[in-house]
């Protein structure tokens, strides 16, 4: 494991300056962290860029701005809203591509002009094994994943963000809100709200490996498996869900299999899904 970390080292030492897109996950907070460490020792300089839209909860927001203050690096917040790019609202299952492509060549530009010599995500070697649009998007425009490159895993990234002290290091994987409406669904800034609102009522509650699926007038909670007994049996259970059905949701349901990454990702291994 240490190995992988070298090379990382090294990965961004050859490189020199970047920019990287920075999302305050595990990821891109121990990217950020060894490409600022690296660069510190080599006097060059990482520009840490995170993307604000409808599309990024505001509490997510919130702790990427603490996490790269105790980092040290420079660290700058631009618009990218993706409810703006064409055909995104109508949620194809390419989604992610023009998301991701948006961003990226905002990047891009960005490191053209101020003088970086490179564009970095954070992308881990776990990454490769699911369905990601954005993953192309990023072959494509020349961004590169040092964290893939060094052959890092999640847990690889887990073990050294916390080597490193980085107090997010077992925070439970994020992605955007609009992962959280099956494909052919029109996403609105409404329905966006409904699902940040109601997964922060459930993180209220201690709840916080949670995913909530909007399905039109139904809600689906994913929970951790070992937590879905502690969510029936929930002293204030009606309470919650009233909460949850009070957005606009006319039905509240517990999915039994619980979270699992990726989840609306399933239908697209059946043959008739079109």
């Amino acid at each position: 494991m240490i190995k992988k970390f070298e090379r990382l080292t090294e990965i961004l030492k050859d490189a020199g300056s970047a920019v990287i897109a920075y999302s305050g996950g595990t990821d891109s907070s121990f990217l950020v962290k060894a490409a600022y460490d690296t660069a510190s020792l080599s006097g060059e300089k990482v520009l840490a860029v995170t993307a604000r839209s409808s599309t990024y909860p505001e509490s997510e927001f919130k702790a990427a701005i603490e996490i790269v203050k105790t980092i040290g690096a420079e660290h700058r917040v631009i618009n990218s809203e993706e409810l703006d790019i064409p055909g995104f609202a109508e949620n194809p299952v390419d989604r992610c591509f023009f998301c991701k492509g948006e961003l990226f060549g905002i990047l891009i530009s960005i490191a053209k002009t101020e003088g970086y010599n490179v564009v970095y995500d954070g992308s881990n070697l776990d990454d490769e094994g699911d369905y990601r649009p954005g993953r192309k998007a990023a072959k494509e425009l020349g961004v590169r994943s040092p964290l893939i490159e060094a052959g890092m895993t999640k847990d690889d990234v887990r073990s050294h963000a916390k080597r490193l002290r980085l107090s997010n290091w077992d925070k439970p994987a994020a992605a955007c809100l609009a992962s959280r409406f099956p494909y052919g669904m029109e996403i609105t800034g409404e329905k966006l709200k409904q699902v940040e609102t109601a997964e922060e009522i459930l993180k209220g509650e201690g709840f916080l490996k949670v995913r909530v699926r909007h399905h039109g007038a139904m809600a689906r909670i994913e929970l951790d498996r070992l937590l879905i007994a502690k969510f029936i049996s929930h002293p204030r259970q009606e309470e919650i869900v009233g909460r949850i059905k009070s957005l606009g949701f006319d039905y509240v349901t517990l999915d039994l299999e619980g979270y699992r990454r990726g989840s609306l990702n399933e239908v697209l291994q059946k043959p008739n899904f079109k």
